[in-house]
């Protein structure tokens, strides 16, 4: 049953027109409801709620904000007692905080519900539609949610109504049968989590972070220049090699006479297919442009130059003057996160929407901080200390590793001493710091299934000697060796892999099959297996990075702290905090990530290290 609550709404006889209290009465007596909104367009800062929808299977109300404010209901959405079902809670809680200043609790989001489901699955749709026809057998028009844009004083038609009221009923249908799935899976922990976790999302993405935009056009103009000028230097370098089919014929006989207008060289320096032909005349044996061919000829001066102009052309292409489309009306930069990748860990960034992926923002301070806390506010920045680390051995339970953990010692300095032996004993300053890079870079790549010839173009080694160097390294190390092929042998087996408990979320591999062939589906079996190794490290360090964030939302609320999250980049949560609370809160946030740690890894306490900054730093 559709009721209405708007009291300049014509008269529908297909619908009943009640007070907000009738409401207030019966969804006040409810376990589980369901919540929708319809909006004027996406952008929460400017763009107001036309419609709001919630109920029951059974009965549900459809109000029209723009005359009803929803005020009476908001303790209703802030009883824990009470499950709101919501798809995509992220966009609707940012509306309902902006507008009514709405705290959800018990919040349950079915497009995360079926990501939980699926993880792994490229193939299956997560939109409302495609969740109401696969569980329900029916299809939304979804062309009436573009009607809700420029109604201004127009009442809603019954098509309208119907469509927003259905959309709630469905929400109650579709948690029946995935709550089916979810709890023959063992996913319950997990999902819990998740939909605890979305709020704190929602809020890095409602708050944002102020940003310095005369800084960030000085880097810009600045990189603008250093790009010009390494184009230059390439094109000079192409005359002195003699690569003539490049020179314009024109300037051949006065290629260095300035004239800054003029581009001696017909190469467009930013396109790879040009670079190519350039590469092939040059004498290089490579098919494309990229970083991993033209890594082994790193050796060649030309090629260094390149790969150094591409890097700097990137930072002017991504992180120049065009990034400034990402400013929005209040002068902050909002991010938007899509929650759950395959291994669990999150992604930053909406080309279409424009948000910025800010898990990508150049390490180096000069961008980061242009992103600053406002007024009478510091930035506490918060990270694990090698999270992977910890969760391999953790896993493993290799005793090397554990003691180091315990005792916080130099492990990758102990490992390079096993590994290497009187070569690293005998090695001064320098050849030490450069073993242990090379012990560094395999232990944090076990974490990610590295291979030998990803380690060999890392460490820039032959691939032998990098085949002959993991050996070694495996044999010293026979505990995690045998942890890893645990791993990779059971998604190999199964189809899926787990993460760690508590939560145990499961990957599917949707190119498995039963009775794969080791000789015909070798190279999908290899990618099974290295998905079967790093998926549960780095999924076991999103859940407990998700923990950390629910955690920290908690306590700023329970406690009316003046604190608000407003990044989360890989293992680092960043909150912005009063100044004259900024220490208190840096020791509060130390404590809280460190109890997710041990929520998550009992072994060894979780090492966590903290800055406070007016401006966001690495």
């Amino acid at each position: 049953m559709i009721k209405l609550i708007c009291a300049h709404q014509q008269i529908d006889p297909l619908f009943e027109c009640v007070s907000m209290d009738e409401a207030v009465n019966y969804l006040s007596n409810q376990s589980v409801i369901g919540v929708d909104t319809e909006t004027e367009g996406k952008d929460f800062l400017s763009k107001k709620v036309v419609m709001f929808q919630i109920g029951t299977k059974d009965v549900q109300y459809v109000i029209d904000t723009r005359y009803q404010g929803i005020e009476p209901l908001i303790p209703i959405l802030e009883n824990n007692d009470i499950v709101k079902i919501f798809h995509n809670i992220k966009f609707d809680y940012k509306f309902l905080k902006r507008w009514w200043n709405v705290d959800i609790k018990n919040p349950y989001d079915t497009m995360l519900a079926e990501c939980v489901l699926n993880c792994g699955r490229s193939k299956v749709g997560y939109s409302l539609n495609v969740l109401t026809q696969r569980y329900l057998g029916k299809e939304l028009n979804k062309e009436v949610r573009n009607k809700f844009i420029g109604l201004d004083g127009k009442p809603f038609s019954t098509e309208q109504i119907l469509y927003g009221a259905e959309d709630v009923e469905h929400l109650i249908d579709i948690r029946e049968q995935q709550l089916v799935k979810i709890k023959d899976l063992e996913l319950e922990e997990v999902l819990d989590l998740e939909n605890n976790a979305s709020l704190a999302f929602a809020d890095i993405e409602f708050n944002g972070l102020c940003f310095n935009q005369e800084e960030w056009l000085a880097i810009a103009d600045n990189s603008e220049v250093e790009v010009a000028t390494m184009e230059i230097i390439l094109d000079e370098m192409v005359y002195a090699l003699n690569l003539n089919r490049f020179v314009k014929t024109s300037f051949q006989t006065d290629m260095f006479i300035a004239n800054d207008d003029i581009r001696k060289i017909d190469i467009k320096w930013s396109s790879p297919t040009q670079v190519l032909k350039v590469f092939k005349e040059y004498g290089l044996d490579i098919e494309k442009v990229n970083a991993f061919e033209l890594s082994k000829h790193k050796n060649r001066a030309f090629v260094t130059k390149y790969l150094k102009y591409k890097e700097q052309q990137k930072v002017v292409s991504t992180y120049g003057k065009s990034f400034l489309k990402y400013v929005m009306k209040d002068g902050k930069v909002r991010t938007s996160f899509w929650q759950i990748l395959n291994t669990g860990r999150v992604s930053s960034g909406n080309k279409e929407d424009r948000k910025p992926n800010m898990q990508n923002i150049p390490a180096d301070n000069k961008f980061r901080n242009c992103f600053t806390a406002r007024d009478g506010y510091k930035l506490v920045s918060v990270d694990y200390s090698g999270q992977e680390l910890g969760i391999i051995a953790s896993g493993s339970k290799d005793p090397v590793w554990m003691k180091a953990r315990i005792e916080e010692a130099d492990l990758h300095s102990i490992c390079a001493d096993m590994v290497f032996k009187e070569k690293w004993r005998e090695a001064d300053a320098d050849e030490k710091k450069k073993l242990r890079t090379a012990i560094k870079t395999i232990n944090f790549g076990l974490a990610y299934g590295m291979s030998k010839f990803k380690l060999s173009d890392t460490l820039q080694i032959p691939v032998d000697e990098a085949e002959a160097l993991i050996k070694q390294y495996f044999t010293e190390f026979p505990k995690i060796g045998g942890f890893l092929n645990t791993l990779g042998n059971y998604g190999k087996q199964h189809g899926f892999i787990r993460t760690f408990t508590p939560y145990r979320r499961i990957r599917w591999f949707e190119n498995w099959r039963s009775g794969m062939s080791p000789k015909k589906d070798f190279k999908e079996l290899g990618a099974i297996e290295r998905a079967s190794k790093n998926t549960p490290i780095q999924g076991t360090g999103a859940d407990m990075i998700k923990l950390a964030m629910i955690k920290i939302r908690d306590h700023i609320q329970d406690h009316k702290f003046p604190a608000y999250m407003v990044t989360q980049v890989h293992d680092e949560i960043g909150v912005e905090v009063r100044d004259d609370v900024a220490e208190e809160w840096a020791s509060i946030q130390c404590r809280l990530m460190r109890e997710a740690g041990e929520a998550i890894i009992a072994d060894f306490p979780m090492g966590v290290d903290y800055t406070i900054t007016k401006e966001w730093s690495k």
